[in-house]
């Protein structure tokens, strides 16, 4: 049996500063909302060195010491599977900076419930702020989307 398949790497972190987190109302309209920052991975590039590279692209912000917390990963039409490497920090350094990818700004962990995450943002929160939540796996049940949290 052939174990191998084509894979999409991709990051994203949770960068925090006291009572806030760095958000980035996107402006992409393929995934429209507020989000975090991240993108993909290039080849040959660590997931690792991938996602600071990522976030000073698109906040202007070098981060440091990003804690691995947990996979976003689901199946495409074509058989081949997309990973999303999620990350957290609360180090970093520089001036913040919006890019093409959309605003970013400082929001309030308290105001996190009255805002319009992209699609699956909010219950993916779940694997950054919780510690026994690993993995967010999106899957495809009678047609429909569902995912569970592992």
């Amino acid at each position: 049996m052939d174990r191998t398949s084509r894979v999409t790497l991709t990051n994203m972190c949770m960068i925090t500063d006291g009572d806030c987190v760095l958000v980035q109302d996107r402006s992409k309209p393929e995934w429209p909302g507020v989000t975090f920052p991240g993108g993909h991975v290039e080849p040959g590039e660590s997931i690792t060195a991938s996602v600071i590279r990522e976030v000073q692209e698109e906040t202007g912000l070098l981060i440091e010491a990003p804690r691995l917390c947990g996979v976003k990963d689901w199946m495409e039409d074509d058989g081949s599977r997309y990973i999303v490497f999620l990350y957290q920090t609360d180090r970093f350094k520089g001036e913040l900076a919006s890019s093409d990818e959309g605003e970013v700004y400082w929001l309030n962990k308290k105001d996190m419930k009255g805002v319009h995450w992209a699609i699956t943002m909010e219950d993916m929160l779940e694997v950054f702020m919780r510690d026994e939540v690993s993995e967010f796996y999106y899957y495809q049940q009678d047609g429909q989307w569902a995912y569970t949290l592992l």
